[in-house]
C-alpha cells in the first residue's frame, strides 16, 4: 500500500509541475505550499467562475446565471484595493469555507462552500498560500455588482440558510475504507464539488443529501445522475472508462460532455494527476444507487444506426421551412458531421447519436441545448465540436428536430417540447423562490402584529 501511495504522490507532483504559475513568486514564499495550493485551486476550478473569457485569471466579473438572478463573481487576486489582499488566513478560511467575507457579509452558495467546507486546514493553507504568491494582483473591481431582488439581495437572510443546511466539519476519513477511496471522496465532496451541480434541491436551494449525485436541473443543461445504479447512472462504467472521461470528457459508447461539464473537465478535472482521478472514479463508483422509474435499460443502451432517407429524396422542401420533416432537419444539418444512419464521425471525435447518454436519458434538456448552443472544448481544437443552431433554428424545428433524434437514436418514449425547448432558448425555467420568501415576509410580519395586538390588549385587560 506504502509503494501505492508513493506512486500517487509522485504522479500528482507531476500534475503540479505541468501547470502554470500565473505570479512570480514572492520573496521567501513557501513555493512547495504555493505549487500545492495551485493544484488545490485547480481541483476546485476556481479560475472557471472567478475569469471572463479574455480576462485577467481570478479578476471577477463573471455574471453566474441562477434561478434567483445573475451572481457577479468577485475580484479573488491578492490586489489589497479590489481583492482579497488583506485577507488573513483565518478570514480566507471563513470565506472559501463558511461563505462570509472578511467584511462579514455573507457569500451565496453559488460559490459551493458548502463543499469546500469539507477541506482541510493545511490544505486550506496552501491555497492562501497560493492565492496571495501565485495569482497575478489585479487592481480592478469588475464593471457590475451582484443585485439580487428581494429579499435575496439582504445578504444576511444567508446566516439563517448557513444555520439550516450548513456542515462546517472538515472532511474526516472513513478508517473502514481504501486510502483511494478516501482521497476520491475527499476531492468529489470537497474541492471538486460534484454534488454541488449533480444533488438536487430542495424548496430553499439546499441540496438533498438523501439523493446524492442523483442529478439536477442546472436551469438549462441537466446535470445527470452519476450514482452506481447500472441504468439511470454509471454502474456499468468501469473505473478507467470513467476516470478516463473525467480527463477527456469523452467515453466511447457512452457519453461526451458538454455545457458546465465540458467547462469542469477543461479548467480543472485534465489537470489532475491520474491517482486523483481514479480516486474519484473509485468513490463515485461507491455511490449508492439512484434510479429513475423511466430507465428501464442503462440510458448508454438506447437506439441503433438508421436513417429515412427514403423517405424524403426527391421531396421538395416546404416553403414554410418551420414545416421540414424531422428527416429532413437531420439530413440539411446533422448528417454531414453525425452521418447519416447517426453512426458519429469516422475519426471518433463526433460520437454516435445511438448508445449515447444524451439520448438515452429520460430527461432531454441536453439534447435541445446541444442544439441550441452548440459543444464547445478547449482541448487543443478549434473550441468548437458542434455548432450553435440558436440563430438558426426556430423553436418549432428545434422540437421536430429533436424528436426526430429520440425517435431514431435515443429512448422514443422521451419527447421534445416546444415549452421545454421555448424555457431553454429563454435561460431556463423561472423560480418562485422568491415569491415563496416575500409571501413568507408577510405571514411573518402579520403573525408579529397580530401577536404584539394580542400583547398589547392584555396589557390593557391588566391595567
Amino acid at each position: 500500500m506504502m509503494a501505492a501511495f508513493r506512486q500517487a504522490a509522485g504522479a500528482a507532483m507531476l500534475s503540479l509541475v505541468a501547470l502554470p504559475v500565473l505570479a512570480e513568486q514572492a520573496p521567501g514564499a513557501d513555493v512547495q505550499a504555493i505549487e500545492r495550493g495551485r493544484y488545490l485551486a485547480t481541483a476546485g476550478d476556481c479560475i472557471a467562475c472567478h475569469s471572463v473569457p479574455g480576462g485577467k485569471p481570478m479578476a471577477g466579473g463573471l455574471a453566474l446565471a441562477t434561478p434567483l438572478g445573475a451572481i457577479v463573481a468577485t475580484n479573488i487576486t491578492p490586489s489589497t484595493t479590489h481583492g482579497i489582499g488583506n485577507y488573513t488566513l483565518a478570514q480566507f478560511s471563513d470565506a472559501v469555507r463558511h461563505g462570509v467575507r472578511a467584511d462579514g457579509a455573507h457569500l451565496y452558495p453559488a460559490m459551493p462552500y458548502t463543499a469546500y467546507a469539507k477541506v482541510t486546514d493545511d490544505d486550506t493553507a496552501s491555497l492562501y498560500a497560493y492565492f496571495m504568491h501565485g495569482v497575478a494582483a489585479v487592481d480592478t473591481a469588475p464593471a457590475q455588482k451582484t443585485d439580487l431582488p428581494f429579499p435575496f439581495n439582504i445578504r444576511m437572510s444567508m446566516a439563517l440558510w448557513n444555520m439550516l443546511f450548513l456542515d462546517k466539519k472538515p472532511f474526516v476519513a472513513d478508517a473502514s475504507k481504501s486510502m483511494e477511496w478516501n482521497r476520491g471522496a475527499y476531492l468529489a465532496q470537497g474541492l471538486a464539488h460534484c454534488t454541488t451541480c449533480h444533488t438536487p434541491r430542495n424548496a430553499l436551494m439546499a441540496e438533498q443529501l438523501s439523493k446524492e449525485l442523483g442529478g439536477a436541473d442546472l436551469g438549462t443543461w441537466y446535470a445527470p445522475n452519476i450514482t452506481s445504479d447500472v441504468n439511470s447512472g454509471i454502474g456499468s462504467w468501469s473505473q478507467q472508462e470513467l476516470a478516463g472521461y473525467l480527463r477527456t470528457g469523452r467515453a466511447a459508447n457512452k457519453a461526451q460532455a458538454a455545457g458546465p461539464m465540458a467547462e469542469a473537465i477543461d479548467h480543472s478535472l485534465k489537470h489532475l494527476s491520474d491517482a486523483d482521478l481514479n480516486a474519484i472514479a473509485h468513490y463515485i463508483k461507491s455511490v449508492p444507487a439512484i434510479r429513475d422509474k423511466a430507465d428501464t435499460q442503462p440510458v448508454t443502451q438506447w437506439g441503433k444506426a438508421g436513417d429515412e432517407l427514403n423517405a424524403i429524396r426527391g421531396v421538395p422542401l416546404p416553403q414554410n421551412l418551420n414545416q421540414m420533416s424531422g428527416a429532413q432537419l437531420y439530413d440539411a444539418q446533422c448528417a454531414s458531421c453525425h452521418q447519416a444512419r447517426g453512426e458519429g464521425s469516422f475519426d471518433g471525435s463526433l460520437p454516435p447519436l445511438f448508445h449515447n447518454s444524451v439520448t438515452g436519458r429520460s430527461n432531454s434538456n441536453n439534447l435541445v441545448m446541444a442544439i441550441l448552443d452548440g459543444v464547445e472544448r478547449q482541448d487543443g481544437g478549434s473550441g468548437h465540436l458542434m455548432p450553435a443552431f440558436r440563430q438558426t433554428l426556430s423553436d418549432e424545428q428545434i422540437v421536430t428536430l429533436g424528436n426526430y433524434v429520440q425517435k431514431m437514436y435515443g429512448n422514443p418514449d422521451v419527447k421534445v417540447t416546444a415549452e421545454q425547448v421555448t424555457t431553454l432558448r429563454n435561460g431556463g425555467p423561472a423560480s418562485n423562490l422568491i415569491g415563496l420568501a416575500r409571501a413568507g415576509i408577510i405571514v411573518g410580519v402579520l403573525v408579529l402584529l397580530a401577536l404584539l395586538l394580542w400583547w398589547r390588549g392584555r396589557r390593557r385587560k391588566a391595567v
